[in-house]
């Protein structure tokens, strides 16, 4: 089977395009350099003879996206577009990557009432920040280009080849002997590793189209995580991790304080969901913080 990635050169491409290879499968791994998914023309050349493209191409700087939210659709929205109508043309599968910034992050239901339930996949959409939108846009425009897409959402992702949450922490922890971590948003962490072998076994199984939820087992805060990282450095008896809030990070884009989604629709189909995330992170630990010592 034939393979197209775009954004192969992102922390989830790279796994992707080593778990593709390892399957037995022909895969062309696109970065930005390669293909600019805003440009049409570009796309169309790119994604000809292939059979089953993913769209990992993202806009994903978070906050700068708050300052120039035009250039941050004309990737999430605008490229997915493109992507997806090229796809649909070719006669090509196509797996979409999304995000749990679709949806409102409130850890609350209306009127104040505590919630502690998953986000469903066909929950409403209310993103606070223009990432969000952006992404928002994207899955509407995949999903009207290419009913049949696979739309996978995702979250809290971490991995070897790129910053992420656990580099920087063990690399702080190795530096100082507290660190203040917020407690109040809470999500599932992911190994990129597990996505990938994820959106593979997705179309092994040939699950219909729809939205999908990428993401481990479990729950937990980034507090929580940093623990993790910290004891697996082998720093837990120097490092005090210290539970603080959100308002101590003030960042110009809002985050989520509630980022659990639930897995339904992969059971629905027969493909198992990443197992559970603290188990995920002892497994991908050695692997994840070596590349932060290469």
């Amino acid at each position: 089977m034939r393979w197209v990635v775009t954004g192969a050169s992102g922390m989830l491409g790279q796994d992707l395009v080593a778990r593709v290879r390892a399957a037995g499968h022909a895969v062309r791994a696109l970065d930005r350099a390669a293909l600019d998914v805003t440009d049409a023309d570009a796309v169309h050349a790119a994604l000809a003879g292939a059979e089953v493209v993913v769209n990992a191409a993202a806009y994903t700087a978070v906050d700068a996206a708050e300052a120039d939210e035009p250039a941050a659709f004309a990737v999430n929205a605008t490229g997915a577009q493109h992507v997806a109508r090229t796809a649909r043309r070719h006669g090509a599968r196509l797996l979409h990557v999304s995000t749990d910034y679709v949806f409102d992050g409130a850890p609350s239901a209306p009127g104040g009432a505590a919630v502690d339930v998953p986000y469903a996949e066909d929950a409403p959409l209310a993103p606070r920040s223009a990432y969000g939108r952006t992404k928002a846009a994207g899955e509407w425009a995949v999903r009207t280009e290419h009913p049949d897409a696979l739309v996978v959402r995702t979250a809290w992702l971490y991995g070897a080849h790129g910053p992420c949450f656990p580099r920087t922490i063990a690399r702080a922890a190795a530096q100082r002997d507290a660190l203040d971590v917020v407690d109040d948003q809470v999500g599932q962490p992911t190994w990129t590793v597990d996505l990938a072998d994820l959106l593979v076994r997705l179309v092994a199984a040939d699950a219909p189209g729809g939205v999908y939820h990428g993401t481990s087992g479990g729950r937990g805060s980034w507090w929580d995580l940093a623990r993790e990282v910290v004891a697996a450095a082998g720093r837990a008896d120097r490092v005090d991790v210290r539970p603080t809030t959100s308002a101590a990070f003030a960042r110009p884009a809002p985050r989520p304080a509630w980022s659990v989604l639930g897995h339904d629709a992969l059971h629905a189909v027969g493909v198992a969901p990443v197992g559970d995330w603290r188990e995920r992170w002892e497994v991908a630990a050695p692997t994840v913080l070596a590349a932060e010592h290469a």
